[in-house]
């Protein structure tokens, strides 16, 4: 395995979370399924990490999960108004508790 490549737990400990927690991820869809390489191991990437922090700033920050699945689809799509929208609309959830 390269050595720029996580594993499982590898990426878990990147990303502040538990293999549990990333396994979790990915049957939401907030992660993505790694390729499997020889002997059947997963292998994420720097991305994975990247993603991986992400979806817990963002849960620090209060977003639910169904929100940080909406902020990742539309960062793909580069629709930085409804970002900011959806962006808005929490922080104002925020304010208002």
């Amino acid at each position: 395995m390269p050595s720029h490549a996580f594993t499982i737990r590898k990426l878990a400990d990147a990303g502040g979370a538990s293999v549990e927690a990333v396994r979790f991820y990915q049957r939401r869809g907030l992660l993505s399924e790694p390729k499997r390489v020889h002997g059947g191991f997963r292998e994420y990437s720097d991305d994975d990490v990247r993603r991986l922090l992400f979806i817990k700033r963002a849960q620090e920050c209060g977003f639910s999960l169904d929100d940080i699945a909406e902020l990742a689809s539309l960062s793909a799509e580069q629709d930085s108004k409804r970002v900011r929208e959806v962006a808005q609309g929490r922080l104002a959830e925020i304010r208002g508790a």
